[in-house]
């Protein structure tokens, strides 16, 4: 697995016997972990055509009134949140594929427990058990597909990750149309029960292999993923690389350099204002006055998947810094854009209330004013594709590369539970945004964070593109 005495080591680059078939086996394990993914973000797009459906139920099945609507779509990220440490802790203790296989159980388990609900209780408690698995999930996917991908593909795996959740969002939408919520939730089991069948026949990523001093195991795995066993350079494991986390650890650049900007990536994902469009989808576009709200969701969730994929197959190309600030900078202009659209058609309203505030938004208003709600679809479905460019794809993808292993679980679970805690107060703190600073302050504000992250990407995240994890880590050691 290491270059013979006197040869220079070189950045893997491809399989390296040049074995096609063998080759290929890796994205079908990254395939199988990506389930994963996909089926958190069905989860996430659930709540935006069940919300509708649980509202008009009519006894005995469980109504949604407008306070626990808004706990229904908000409760899954603090689910997620505690899914976050929980697998950090896993990731380093199970082992990659081992908590992949474990997190399908809560999936399964948190859309039955919706089938069979009775109350508006065991609704909740279903989403949290979905949550939980959402947390675990999109740790430890990141991590086992750039742990096992070699550097010339690991942009285009590792972004389908986010490609598998907007995938998940999108399915959601557009089975919303034909099922009710309790044959939609049934339809949430499929995926992750797929994920359990795939990942049986996948092996643990060799690089947590060797920090479990496995070696012939890891040469096996890499023979299976890679086709060969040389050629690979093995992860730095000295006594400062061993597993396990110190806090005296934070003091060395290698660790709290990563850590800082895992940190701040996933702080500004969702600054962005990103989960509360996708879980608010529907009420968005009808307060915007667009004639068929559902239909817009799906619009929103196929330029989602199709934008996410080129970013994707440019990724290895275009690298990571690029892709953000070119994303951050759409994001920029639609948020700006769309906060003029409500500050132009809300006139002079005062109310405060959060129907009152969309009220001025009237059909009259858009016809007197020449096609702004044009401005308004526009401007939404650009935010979409910046988003999906870059900001979406990209912080899931450095999370997963830029830690070193002996720290990589507990560090991977700090910047989950940054996300899904951020995503919470986002969803469900947006009415109350909405009622204090009016919507266009609202996008506004959203527009000042996207600012934020570009000058941040500019001066803080260093490219990984082409550069395999040990020389990452390398990078922020100052080898």
């Amino acid at each position: 697995m290491t270059p013979e005495a006197g040869e220079e080591r070189q950045p893997l680059l491809g399989p390296p016997d040049g074995s096609a078939a063998r080759g290929r086996r890796v994205f079908l394990a990254a395939f199988a972990a990506a389930l994963g993914p996909l089926s958190f973000g069905f989860a996430l797009g659930y709540s935006s055509p069940a919300i509708p459906s649980l509202q008009r139920a009519a006894p005995p099945a469980p109504r949604l009134d407008a306070a626990a609507a808004s706990w229904f779509g908000a409760i899954v990220t603090l689910g997620a949140a505690a899914g976050g440490v929980l697998g950090g802790w896993l990731v380093d203790r199970a082992g990659r594929k081992l908590s992949l296989l474990l997190c399908a159980a809560p999936f399964v388990a948190g859309f039955a427990v919706i089938t069979a609900a009775q109350n508006v209780w065991m609704l909740l408690g279903g989403r949290l058990l979905s949550g939980l698995a959402c947390g675990i999930a999109s740790l430890v996917a990141p991590v086992y597909i750039s742990e096992i991908a070699y550097p010339a593909v690991r942009g285009l795996l590792g972004s389908c990750v986010q490609l598998m959740v907007v995938l998940g969002i999108l399915l959601a939408y557009v089975a919303g149309w034909v099922l009710e919520w309790r044959w939609l939730a049934v339809l949430g089991c499929v995926p992750p029960s797929l994920m359990l069948l795939l990942m049986c026949c996948m092996p643990e990523t060799p690089r947590f292999l060797l920090t479990q001093h496995k070696r012939q195991e890891a040469m096996a795995a890499l023979q299976f993923l890679w086709g060969s066993e040389h050629s690979w350079e093995e992860p730095p494991m000295g006594p400062e690389h061993q597993q396990g986390f110190h806090l005296a650890q934070l003091r060395h650049p290698g660790v709290y350099k990563p850590f800082i900007i895992g940190i701040s990536l996933m702080a500004f994902q969702q600054l962005s204002g990103i989960n509360a469009v996708m879980f608010y989808a529907d009420t968005i576009f009808e307060e915007a006055k667009f004639k068929d709200s559902s239909l817009a969701s799906v619009i929103v969730g196929i330029i989602q998947v199709l934008f996410t994929a080129v970013a994707a197959l440019v990724m290895d190309r275009a690298g990571r810094r690029l892709l953000l600030v070119l994303s951050g900078v759409v994001m920029v202009c639609s948020t700006s854009t769309f906060g003029a659209y409500f500050k132009l058609t809300q006139g002079g309203s005062s109310n405060s209330s959060h129907v009152d505030l969309f009220a001025p938004v009237s059909m009259e208003a858009v016809d007197a004013s020449g096609g702004l709600a044009w401005l308004a679809v526009g401007s939404m479905c650009c935010f979409i594709t910046g988003f999906a460019l870059g900001w979406g794809p990209v912080p899931w993808l450095l999370m997963s590369e830029i830690f070193p292993l002996h720290v990589k679980g507990m560090a991977t679970g700090v910047c989950v539970l940054t996300n899904w805690l951020m995503a919470f107060l986002v969803t469900k703190e947006f009415s109350s945004l909405m009622e204090v600073l009016r919507p266009y302050g609202v996008f506004w504000l959203a527009s000042t964070f996207c600012i934020f992250s570009v000058l941040f990407t500019l001066f803080c995240v260093p490219e990984t593109k082409g550069k395999t994890l040990e020389q990452i880590t390398a990078h922020f050691e100052g080898r």
